[in-house]
């Protein structure tokens, strides 16, 4: 049979698939300018380009993170690929060529989904409603044109899990032999596909303890193990980094394969520290407020089905069926979450990296849909139980137009999304900086010609770069503001955007919260600046440090551009120690605006920050404004680590015996550790330092690092430092509990460049 007289059959058979598959086309063509660019975007790009060039033989396949290496290939490299065959050099061109292809390879994985229910119940409208279902997600759909690896991952697991059934179906080899291909591309895209991968094997030892007969176990185990062959050699194909020493990159790949950050997740009001795995609740509940309410009341209902059904007749569960394969369906998401709480994987940004969660949630809403048509007697009852499903689809579809572009920050009903702020002191609402791109179109339509001065607007610069040319040419980066100009400043997590809302200011609020707040730094901070030199200043040292409600503000006249990049240490001491958060690690990275560093070990809150990050240099004076925390204060500190203190810290200690010599020179000053090493250059200090302390007692270490038996206060050279007449001196205040060894030295991407070991003399 030719291929056109099998796309006429399609077309005659499923001719509905066709229309629903046009609509879902010219809705993605009509949208997909309508959204910027990801930072994730960025690092897939650089992934794709620098695994091309060295299958090309152009380059070595070296990143300076190391799990870069094991990245997903099979989505990275073709999208590159497609780039360069079509020498697109723009970076508008880029982007929204990177993005119509994987919404395209997602639309794809909603044709399979439409497939896999039409082979399980043979019914036109179910498999129709589903693939409607798994394409209007709302907090899904929006990453689905962001070049995204968690949509892609999860348009890939309902390919796998189509192939899966498909393979059971057929019980042969060349079956199993394809569902092994599809499940190592799976793998490929996100390690996370070895759960799928268990699961097949899994089956096929329960067909194999069912055998009746000698040939039936020769089938399965020549089946299964095609099966397993076939998606280890489709993963190490797929995968350069396993090229040479596969079995130890193999095992890399494994280490490698929780996602890496060092942050925080905002989940219901607290602030929980992504490397510590999060709760067990916090998955089910991400799921169960960003989901429609109807999807998940039907995955419910068809959960309880089939587990009804299995408890009747348990003896289907063992067959080759749908009913087995239902159950299936429940035991991924279940055995998923508590994978994720057990071995404490690495979550973050809400469930994005677990998106293909919903492939499964979705197909047992399918099973309720299909069971509530059945259970209900008459034409007429189930032509109705279709209706509501409908009709929770056009809700679904409703909510998206009234808040598009910003989707991915889709709220259900089940939280309180009318009480102003409420969501966005709740739950982390910026992982998906392009929803941005947004207030970049509005400022650009309301002032159509000049060059527009901003700083970080809304919140990343990548956005910047799906603008047309001549726009992008008009936007100027700086933290350097004129009156007279058209400025535009992004308030920071944590600055609360003026009440009233100034003239001019742009500000997005989503369920009563505000997603971001622009207005014009001359005359906020000129506001601020006036409100602040109205009252004494708390502090005097090269800024004039002033309390104005819940802001500190800082000031200095007659300042240069680089006294921007002047770092500034914030104390807060609370009234009732009660009030400081769970304590989190000294090396916790300073750029996450409203990511705090806890120190509860000393009974304050630190809240340093780098000059520009929450202010900037209007009229040629310095002017920021760092948010305190709302519960009551007790104390203040506040002032700088400059040079000058530095040098000091450095002569106080110069003269006695050092703790360790090293490439650096280590030597106790009271609490305050200090490191220098004399006629150093810049690249001396350019490597980051580790620092972790063991405590004398172990009980005296916070919470999440007992595990690991040691304090972690990492810290980057530009954070503790500076070159102090033609020697580097960095400074880091220890603990206060007893410390019974110091390890510390300095790192690099691939590995220790020194280390020394330090007992510190009794007493200190």
């Amino acid at each position: 049979m030719s291929a056109m007289s099998a796309f006429r059959r399609l077309a005659v058979a499923h001719w509905p698939l066709l229309v629903v598959c046009a609509l879902f086309l010219l809705m993605g063509a009509l949208v997909v300018d309508d959204y910027g660019v990801s930072p994730d975007e960025m690092v897939h790009r650089r992934v794709g380009s620098a695994t091309l060039d060295y299958l090309a033989g152009d380059g070595e396949l070296a990143f300076a993170q190391p799990h870069l290496r094991y990245y997903g290939t099979v989505v990275m490299v073709p999208l590159v690929l497609v780039e360069r065959i079509l020498g697109l050099e723009d970076s508008r061109d880029i982007h929204l060529g990177r993005h119509a292809l994987t919404h395209l390879f997602f639309l794809a994985g909603g044709v399979f989904c439409y497939l896999l229910v039409f082979r399980i119940f043979n019914r036109g409208p179910l498999a129709l409603l589903a693939m409607v279902l798994f394409l209007l997600h709302p907090v899904i759909y929006v990453p689905s044109h962001l070049g995204s690896k968690d949509t892609s991952f999860l348009a890939a697991f309902i390919v796998a899990l189509y192939l899966v059934h498909r393979a059971f179906r057929r019980d042969a080899l060349a079956a199993f032999l394809l569902c092994g291909v599809g499940v190592g591309l799976l793998v490929n895209i996100r390690t996370a596909g070895v759960v799928l991968f268990a699961a097949v094997l899994a089956l096929r030892a329960l067909d194999l303890a069912l055998a009746g007969s000698a040939g039936e176990r020769r089938r399965v185990l020549v089946t299964g193990g095609g099966f397993a062959l076939a998606a280890m050699l489709t993963y190490y194909a797929t995968l350069p980094a396993l090229w040479t020493d596969t079995l130890g990159q193999a095992v890399e790949a494994l280490r490698h394969s929780n996602p890496p950050n060092s942050g925080l997740n905002l989940f219901r009001g607290e602030w929980l520290y992504s490397p510590d795995g999060p709760p067990f609740a916090y998955v089910p509940v991400w799921v169960g407020i960003t989901t429609p309410p109807a999807t998940l009341l039907l995955a419910l209902t068809g959960a309880v089905a089939l587990a009804g059904r299995g408890l009747r007749r348990p003896r289907d569960l063992l067959r080759n069926g749908p009913a087995r394969f239902g159950m299936l369906l429940v035991a991924l998401p279940l055995v998923t979450v508590v994978a994720v709480v057990v071995f404490s994987i690495n979550v973050f940004n809400g469930w994005r990296h677990l998106y293909f969660l919903y492939a499964p949630l979705l197909l047992l809403a399918v099973f309720g849909i299909h069971w509530l048509a059945h259970a209900l007697h008459g034409r007429w009852m189930r032509a109705g139980a279709y209706a509501l499903a409908g009709a929770a689809v056009a809700v679904t579809v409703v909510s998206m137009v009234r808040i598009h572009p910003h989707q991915d920050r889709y709220f259900n009903a089940l939280v309180d999304r009318t009480t102003p702020e409420r969501l966005v002191s709740r739950y982390a609402m910026y992982h998906w900086s392009q929803s941005g791109r947004a207030a970049l179109d509005d400022i650009i339509e309301d002032h159509p010609s000049g060059r527009l001065f901003h700083a970080a607007v809304p919140r990343d610069p990548p956005n910047e770069r799906v603008l047309p040319p001549n726009d992008r040419e008009r936007l100027t980066g700086t933290r350097d503001f004129r009156s007279g100009e058209r400025n535009f400043y992004a308030l920071r997590g944590g600055q609360p955007c003026p009440a009233p809302v100034p003239d001019g200011a742009y500000v997005v609020s989503i369920y009563a919260s505000t997603l971001y707040c622009i207005v014009d730094p001359v005359a906020y901070f000129g506001d601020l600046r006036r409100a602040a030199l109205a009252t004494e200043p708390l502090d005097r040292f090269r800024f004039d440090a002033h309390r104005v409600g819940r802001l500190m503000v800082y000031l200095r006249d007659g300042c240069s551009p680089d006294d921007l990049d002047e770092p500034i240490f914030l104390h807060v001491h609370p009234a009732d120690p009660a009030d400081l958060p769970a304590d989190l690690p000294a090396d916790f990275p300073a750029h996450f605006s409203e990511r705090w560093r806890y120190r509860t070990g000393f009974a304050f809150e630190n809240r340093d920050f780098v000059f520009s990050h929450f202010g900037a240099r209007i009229d040629g004076n310095c002017v920021a404004a760092a948010p305190l925390p709302d519960y009551p204060i007790a104390a203040i500190r506040t002032g700088q680590r400059t040079v000058e203190t530095m040098a000091a810290s450095w002569r106080a200690v110069a003269e006695s015996a050092p703790l360790a010599r090293s490439f650096f020179t280590i030597r106790l000053d009271g609490r305050e550790l200090v490191y220098a090493r004399k006629g150093c250059a810049p690249e001396d200090a350019a490597a980051r330092f580790f620092l972790h302390v063991y405590a004398a007692d172990e009980g005296d270490l916070p919470d999440y690092r007992r595990r690991y038996g040691f304090d972690n206060y990492n810290f980057a050279f530009t954070e503790r430092g500076a070159i102090i007449e033609g020697a580097c001196v960095a400074t880091v205040l220890l603990p206060g509990y007893p410390i019974a060894a110091i390890r510390t030295g300095q790192h690099d991407a691939d590995d220790r460049l020194w280390e020394v070991e330090i007992v510190p003399p009794e007493g200190e």
